[in-house]
């Protein structure tokens, strides 16, 4: 385990950062008045005694971010980045202010994309034939989201080939393909607004387009307007569960515009697939999901405002290639996958 005494020199960005990846860290945190934090398995582990002192922070994180980018760091108190090291690791990273000190929370991004057999996606992999339309991964920070997504795109990118555009904040998976074409733009260096890039990325001849976070009314509707003129969209957001992924995309919206976006919404949504990630009985986390699939009935619960149904649909929808939390939480239990206390926990 690595032990530092208030961050000494040689903590540099690359030893800490690939200390926390051979661990199996998820995140990196540093924070003035506080020890180096790793969350390992969901959670936080202290990486030493001593708390950590301003200089030392500012020092390491102007070591991520560089000169140039520290000086807008300071302007702006909070910047988005992404950060290599030389063996390989790759990280997210968000430096920001907090009462006064700055701080650093990195998530360490595999440098390996996943399968969706690896994963447990391989039931809704005929979503990937899908032309057209708009698929969505919802859940909290640390789901799991992007790895799903980047399995999907993946999937697709060796499976059908085609042209890929995905717009990150930052770039995460790096694609690799000899089937398709795939062109990664990452947000502040590549493009500057998510709904002008939307909006620009029709003129690019896209097959298929990732949005990193759908985020706003903006960004929402130009993906919805995407969805409907013959691409496929995939998206993320940041809801815990299918019913209150379409009450969110439809609120966002002003009260006239509603009756129309829940007409659009249900034409071109595909599929909602909300995770999140409780403890595996082999050690780490594995993901539990619930899945919607929009079915003609699905539709018209959509269209009509009766979201508050859709639960009861998804009970219903198996043979569709719905599932339920509750349902998932019985197939990894029934599989060995978590034991019974997280079991327990995991179907309420």
């Amino acid at each position: 385990m690595l032990y530092c005494s208030e961050m000494p020199q040689t903590s540099t960005p690359d030893t800490i950062f690939t200390k926390a990846a051979d661990m199996g860290a998820s995140d990196v945190h540093i924070a003035v008045n506080s020890p180096l934090l790793f969350r390992i398995d969901g959670e936080l582990e202290k990486q030493g005694k001593e708390n950590t002192s301003a200089e030392k922070v500012k020092q390491f994180i102007k070591s991520v971010l560089g000169a140039e980018a520290y000086k807008r760091f300071e302007a702006d108190r909070e910047i988005d980045a992404s950060y290599s090291t030389k063996k390989g690791v790759r990280l997210r990273v968000n430096c920001h202010f907090e009462r006064g000190n700055p701080g650093l929370a990195a998530r360490i991004i595999p440098t390996v994309i996943p399968t969706l057999e690896e994963i447990g996606l391989s039931s809704i992999k005929h979503l990937c034939e899908y032309d057209q339309g708009l698929i969505l991964f919802t859940g909290p920070t640390g789901a799991g989201k992007s790895t799903s997504l980047a399995a999907m795109i993946q999937h697709i990118s060796h499976d059908k080939g085609g042209h890929i555009v995905t717009l990150e904040d930052p770039i995460e998976f790096i694609f690799q393909s000899e089937k398709a074409l795939i062109r990664q733009r990452q947000f502040g260096s590549d493009f500057l607004s998510f709904p002008e890039a939307l909006k620009r990325v029709l003129r690019q001849d896209p097959d298929i387009i990732m949005v990193g976070e759908m985020r706003d009314l903006e960004t929402i509707a130009a993906a919805l307007t995407m969805a409907e003129t013959g691409h496929l969209v995939f998206g993320t957001l940041h809801t815990p569960n299918a019913t209150q992924t379409i009450d969110r995309i439809i609120d966002v919206f002003p009260p006239h515009q509603q009756s129309q976006i829940r007409t659009q919404l249900s034409l071109s949504l595909r599929a909602v697939i909300a995770q999140r990630l409780i403890p595996c009985a082999q050690g780490g986390r594995i993901a539990q999901r619930e899945v919607l699939i929009n079915t003609p009935a699905v539709g018209n619960i959509i269209r009509d405002g009766r979201a508050q149904e859709l639960s009861s649909v998804i009970q219903t929808g198996r043979d569709t290639g719905m599932c339920t939390y509750k349902k998932c939480a019985k197939e990894l239990y029934k599989e060995g996958l978590i034991d019974k206390e997280t079991f327990e926990w995991a179907r309420q």
